[in-house]
């Protein structure tokens, strides 16, 4: 159950109106973020040319890129030529506005909450050009490595510490850890099945996890990434026609359960650890 700490200082109305604008920004956030998964692995601009349809390339007009309304007035077909537009453009909004929407109704009003609204739609982007190309941009994998102890010493209080070099210390620690345990895998990997087991920029990805979030999310994020992949593949494999041996990314899954964390993380563990409690 979500638990709105902020719903005594707000009115019904107010909280409304604050809920939706954030949702309104996630969605146009999602809509360039739509553009940087399809043009900066292609090495285009995300400013120039503007929107057009790749059909025919008739520039889009402003009424015709309104989050999510445009394509459900155009019945995801361009204006024009009405080549289909594909609906990874709408559900790309409405999963970044809606984790905007979600992370604030778990956060609240919390000092965090600007650094995880960006560091998710940092990894919305990398998974879907991970989704798309099977490879991980480094300005989120490296960026994330990097910018993570900076800004761990500047606001120790991402990692819940006052102090610079706490902060900085934290940070350090979770990207060790996170590069650390899936290089060993990769590393294990490599030796077990004569071939890449897990891609480079996973390894990256975990690392710029711990950079930002620190190794408690590490390990969180491991298990919920690998429980998820493993349950991706297995119904891929039933349902879908792969084998075994198909190449699954899995930088989604890692996204996913770093950004799970972010919302609720710590509460889902201590319930988890609440049931050994219990039970003992």
């Amino acid at each position: 159950m979500l638990r709105f700490a902020f719903v005594n200082v707000l009115s019904p109305a107010e909280l409304f109106l604050l809920s939706f604008g954030i949702f309104a920004a996630g969605l146009c956030i999602g809509s360039y973020l739509n553009v940087c998964i399809w043009r900066i692995p292609r090495g285009e601009s995300t400013v120039s040319p503007g929107s057009h349809c790749p059909k025919c390339g008739t520039p889009i007009r402003w009424f015709d890129n309104i989050p999510l309304l445009s394509y459900l007035a155009l019945r995801g077909r361009c204006r024009r030529c009405a080549a289909p537009i594909s609906p990874r453009y709408f559900l790309g909004e409405l999963a970044t506005g809606s984790l905007f929407l979600l992370l604030f109704a778990f956060r609240g009003f919390s000092p965090l909450l600007p650094f995880y609204w960006f560091f998710t739609a940092a990894l919305v982007f990398a998974a879907g050009v991970d989704f798309d190309h099977f490879i991980l941009p480094d300005r989120v994998t490296l960026g994330g490595m990097l910018a993570g102890p900076v800004l761990s010493a500047a606001f120790p209080f991402l990692h819940h510490e006052a102090l610079w070099s706490r902060g900085l210390a934290a940070s350090a620690f979770g990207l060790a850890m996170g590069f650390g345990i899936l290089y060993l895998v990769s590393v294990a990997g490599r030796l077990a099945l004569r071939r890449d087991a897990m891609g480079f920029g996973d390894v990256k990805l975990l690392g710029a996890v711990g950079a930002c979030l620190g190794w408690q999310a590490v390990l969180f994020t491991v298990f919920f990434a690998s429980l998820s992949g493993t349950l991706a593949g297995l119904a891929l494999v039933a349902f879908g026609g792969k084998k075994l041996a198909s190449r699954i990314p899995f930088g989604p899954h890692l996204a996913a359960a770093a950004i799970l964390w972010m919302m609720a993380g710590e509460r889902i563990v201590s319930w988890y650890l609440g049931l050994f409690a219990g039970g003992f």
